[in-house]
C-alpha cells in the first residue's frame, strides 16, 4: 500500500488532471470531482481489494459504482492513475469518439467502468443488485458506490434504500457525498434534505459520519471503519462531508463550479495552488 505521503501526492496529481481535462474542453464538471478526490485515492489505492486487470463481472474482488457519473473527471484520473488505461488517455476527456465521456459509458469498453451513469438516483439500485449477486455466487467481497447528496431527491433512491435494508444486504457500503450544493444552488434551498443520516438510520441502515470528507486520513480511517461493519445484518451508509471545488480557492463555498470550466487565467491560478507531484499527462 502508498503511504500517506505518497497519497497526498496522488490527490494533488488528481487535482491537476481534473482541471486540465475540463479546461481543455471548456466543458465538465470540476466542483464535484474535487470535493471527493480524496475519497476516490482512498478507495482505489487503500480500501478496495482489487484483482489485476479488468473484467466486468468484477468475481473476486470489491466492486464500485459511481451513481452521480457527472464527477467523471476525478473518477477517470484516479482509474488511470492506478493503472486501468493509459494516463495520456485522459487528454481525449469529452471529445468525440473518446471513450472519456463526459458520463461514463461502457459500450466503448472503458476498463474500470462497469455502468453507465449520470440518469442521477440509479446507482443506489444497480450497487444493491450486484451486492445480492455477490452473495449468490458465495463471493465474500463488497460493494461500494457514491452518490450526491443533491442525488437523493430523485425518489428512486429511497425505494432502494429500503429494498437493501429489507432484504439485509449487508456487503454493500454506499457513500453519500454531503457538499450541500447543487446545480441550482444549495440543497436546502432547492429541496432540504435534513438529517441524511439520520434518514438512513430510520430505514434499517448503519450509518457513520465523516466530518471532513478533504481529510484523507479521515476517509481512510472512516472507510475502514464501514468496511468493519458489513456482515452484519444492514448495509453500511458513509455520509461524508466534502467541499464541492476543495482545493481551489476560487471554487469553493458556492455551487458556482458545479457544471462550468475555468479560463485560461483562472486554471493557472488554480494549478498554481497544486503544484504537479507525479507528473501531467
Amino acid at each position: 500500500m502508498p503511504n500517506t505521503q505518497e497519497l497526498q501526492d496522488l490527490v494533488t496529481q488528481v487535482r491537476r488532471d481534473i482541471l486540465r481535462m475540463v479546461h481543455k474542453v471548456n466543458s465538465g464538471h470540476p466542483g464535484g470531482s474535487l470535493g471527493c478526490t480524496e475519497y476516490f485515492v482512498a478507495l482505489y489505492n487503500e480500501i478496495m481489494e482489487l484483482k489485476d486487470g479488468f473484467d466486468m463481472d468484477g468475481i473476486g474482488e470489491d466492486v464500485f459504482f459511481l451513481s452521480n457519473g457527472h464527477i467523471s473527471p476525478v473518477y477517470y484520473s484516479v482509474l488511470a492513475r492506478r493503472g486501468y488505461f493509459p494516463i495520456d488517455e485522459l487528454n481525449t476527456f469529452r471529445l468525440i469518439d473518446s471513450r472519456l465521456q463526459g458520463h461514463p459509458t461502457t459500450h466503448e469498453g472503458l476498463p474500470g467502468v462497469r455502468i453507465a451513469s449520470g440518469s442521477l438516483g440509479q446507482g443506489m439500485s444497480v450497487a444493491i443488485g450486484a451486492a445480492q449477486a455477490k452473495k449468490l455466487n458465495g463471493d465474500d467481497h463488497l460493494v461500494f458506490s457514491l452518490h450526491g447528496d443533491g442525488e437523493l431527491q430523485e425518489g428512486q433512491n429511497w425505494e432502494a434504500i429500503m429494498y437493501a435494508a429489507g432484504n439485509k444486504v449487508d456487503n454493500l457500503i454506499a457513500t453519500v457525498d454531503r457538499n450541500g450544493q447543487q446545480i441550482d444552488g444549495g440543497t436546502e434551498d432547492v429541496l432540504p434534505l435534513g438529517d441524511v443520516a439520520e434518514k438512513f438510520r430510520v430505514f434499517g441502515w448503519d450509518v457513520l459520519e465523516i466530518e471532513n470528507g478533504n481529510d484523507l486520513e479521515q476517509v481512510i480511517d472512516g472507510l475502514n471503519e464501514a468496511k468493519s461493519r458489513t456482515g452484519k445484518g444492514k448495509p453500511v451508509c458513509v455520509v461524508m462531508t466534502t467541499e464541492m471545488g476543495n482545493g481551489v480557492d476560487f471554487m469553493m463555498y458556492t455551487h458556482a463550479w458545479h457544471g462550468k470550466a475555468p479560463s485560461d487565467e483562472q486554471l493557472e491560478t488554480a494549478l498554481a495552488q497544486n503544484p504537479e507531484t507525479l507528473g501531467d499527462y
